[in-house]
Protein backbone atom coordinates (compact mmCIF):
# COMPACT_ATOMS: atom_id res chain seq x y z
CA UNK A 1 0.00 0.00 0.00
CA UNK A 2 3.03 2.08 0.31
CA UNK A 3 4.61 1.63 -2.34
CA UNK A 4 1.05 2.33 -4.19
CA UNK A 5 -0.07 5.55 -2.25
CA UNK A 6 3.24 7.33 -1.40
CA UNK A 7 5.65 6.26 -4.12
CA UNK A 8 3.19 6.13 -7.13
CA UNK A 9 3.00 2.94 -8.00
CA UNK A 10 -0.30 2.87 -9.67
CA UNK A 11 0.23 -0.52 -11.58
CA UNK A 12 -0.13 -1.89 -7.71
CA UNK A 13 -3.82 -1.02 -7.65
CA UNK A 14 -4.71 -4.44 -9.58
CA UNK A 15 -3.58 -6.37 -6.39
CA UNK A 16 -6.14 -4.68 -4.48
CA UNK A 17 -8.83 -4.60 -7.22
CA UNK A 18 -10.54 -7.61 -7.15
CA UNK A 19 -11.10 -8.32 -3.41
CA UNK A 20 -12.43 -5.08 -3.12
CA UNK A 21 -14.46 -5.38 -6.47
CA UNK A 22 -15.89 -8.80 -5.11
CA UNK A 23 -17.18 -7.00 -1.69
CA UNK A 24 -18.47 -3.85 -3.59
CA UNK A 25 -20.45 -6.04 -5.76
CA UNK A 26 -22.16 -8.06 -2.72
CA UNK A 27 -23.64 -4.63 -1.74
CA UNK A 28 -26.52 -2.96 -1.49
CA UNK A 29 -26.34 0.76 -2.56
CA UNK A 30 -27.88 3.36 -4.77
CA UNK A 31 -24.33 5.32 -4.95
CA UNK A 32 -20.71 4.47 -4.74
CA UNK A 33 -18.83 7.57 -3.26
CA UNK A 34 -15.12 7.40 -3.16
CA UNK A 35 -13.72 9.62 0.01
CA UNK A 36 -11.36 12.73 -2.38
CA UNK A 37 -7.60 13.51 -2.13
CA UNK A 38 -6.96 17.32 -1.95
CA UNK A 39 -6.35 19.73 -4.86
CA UNK A 40 -2.46 19.25 -3.90
CA UNK A 41 -2.28 15.08 -3.74
CA UNK A 42 -3.72 15.23 -7.05
CA UNK A 43 -1.22 17.71 -8.74
CA UNK A 44 1.68 15.86 -7.02
CA UNK A 45 0.74 12.01 -6.52
CA UNK A 46 -1.24 12.27 -9.87
CA UNK A 47 -3.71 10.19 -8.95
CA UNK A 48 -6.71 9.06 -6.23
CA UNK A 49 -5.86 5.84 -4.77
CA UNK A 50 -9.40 5.25 -4.30
CA UNK A 51 -10.82 5.75 -7.70
CA UNK A 52 -7.48 3.85 -8.86
CA UNK A 53 -9.13 0.94 -6.84
CA UNK A 54 -12.58 1.02 -8.30
CA UNK A 55 -11.65 1.07 -12.17
CA UNK A 56 -14.57 -0.68 -14.08
CA UNK A 57 -17.19 0.13 -10.97
CA UNK A 58 -19.64 2.81 -11.56
CA UNK A 59 -18.77 5.36 -8.63
CA UNK A 60 -20.20 9.28 -8.42
CA UNK A 61 -17.20 11.93 -7.12
CA UNK A 62 -19.85 13.63 -5.34
CA UNK A 63 -17.47 14.95 -1.83
CA UNK A 64 -14.57 17.52 -2.35
CA UNK A 65 -12.12 18.64 -0.04
CA UNK A 66 -12.66 22.25 1.10
CA UNK A 67 -8.61 22.57 1.60
CA UNK A 68 -6.49 22.76 -1.41
CA UNK A 69 -3.63 21.46 0.79
CA UNK A 70 -3.88 19.84 4.41
CA UNK A 71 -1.60 18.04 7.02
CA UNK A 72 -1.44 14.22 5.41
CA UNK A 73 -3.11 12.08 8.19
CA UNK A 74 -0.84 9.83 7.95
CA UNK A 75 1.69 12.89 9.19
CA UNK A 76 -0.87 13.07 11.99
CA UNK A 77 -0.80 11.64 15.76
CA UNK A 78 -3.91 10.39 17.00
CA UNK A 79 -5.32 13.17 18.97
CA UNK A 80 -4.44 15.48 16.01
CA UNK A 81 -6.72 13.73 13.39
CA UNK A 82 -9.34 13.14 15.79
CA UNK A 83 -9.61 16.68 16.45
CA UNK A 84 -10.08 17.47 12.73
CA UNK A 85 -12.96 19.69 11.65
CA UNK A 86 -15.10 18.95 8.84
CA UNK A 87 -12.95 19.30 5.46
CA UNK A 88 -15.52 18.08 3.02
CA UNK A 89 -18.09 19.90 1.10
CA UNK A 90 -20.58 18.32 -1.62
CA UNK A 91 -19.33 19.00 -5.03
CA UNK A 92 -23.08 19.11 -6.65
CA UNK A 93 -26.39 20.69 -6.04
CA UNK A 94 -27.67 17.05 -5.74
CA UNK A 95 -30.33 15.91 -3.51
CA UNK A 96 -29.58 12.34 -1.46
CA UNK A 97 -33.24 12.57 0.27
CA UNK A 98 -33.43 9.03 0.76
CA UNK A 99 -30.50 7.26 -0.39
CA UNK A 100 -28.27 4.52 0.81
CA UNK A 101 -24.56 5.43 -0.09
CA UNK A 102 -21.63 3.31 0.26
CA UNK A 103 -18.41 5.40 0.87
CA UNK A 104 -15.15 3.85 -0.21
CA UNK A 105 -11.39 4.66 1.21
CA UNK A 106 -8.07 3.04 1.18
CA UNK A 107 -6.85 3.13 4.95
CA UNK A 108 -9.18 3.19 8.37
CA UNK A 109 -7.12 4.70 10.96
CA UNK A 110 -8.89 6.97 13.54
CA UNK A 111 -12.51 6.65 11.34
CA UNK A 112 -12.20 10.65 10.92
CA UNK A 113 -12.46 10.89 7.23
CA UNK A 114 -15.04 8.62 7.41
CA UNK A 115 -17.16 10.49 10.15
CA UNK A 116 -16.96 13.76 8.09
CA UNK A 117 -18.04 12.47 5.16
CA UNK A 118 -20.98 10.41 6.79
CA UNK A 119 -21.91 13.54 8.57
CA UNK A 120 -21.89 15.62 5.20
CA UNK A 121 -24.17 12.82 3.51
CA UNK A 122 -26.58 12.76 6.41
CA UNK A 123 -27.17 16.32 6.82
CA UNK A 124 -28.23 16.34 2.75
CA UNK A 125 -30.74 13.51 3.42
CA UNK A 126 -29.08 10.45 3.16
CA UNK A 127 -30.92 7.22 4.53
CA UNK A 128 -28.45 4.90 5.02
CA UNK A 129 -24.72 5.42 4.70
CA UNK A 130 -21.91 2.54 5.37
CA UNK A 131 -18.41 2.57 4.52
CA UNK A 132 -15.74 0.50 2.87
CA UNK A 133 -12.06 0.74 3.27
CA UNK A 134 -9.22 -1.25 2.09
CA UNK A 135 -6.85 -1.84 5.25
CA UNK A 136 -7.47 -0.91 8.97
Amino acid sequence: MQQYKFQGQYHLRAVFQQSLQVVISQMDYDLLVPIPVTNHTMKTRGFNQVTGLLENIQYTELIKHREKQKVAQSKKDRQSRLKTKQQFFLDRNITLQGLRIVLVDDIYTTGRTLYHAAELCYQNGCKRVQSLSLAR
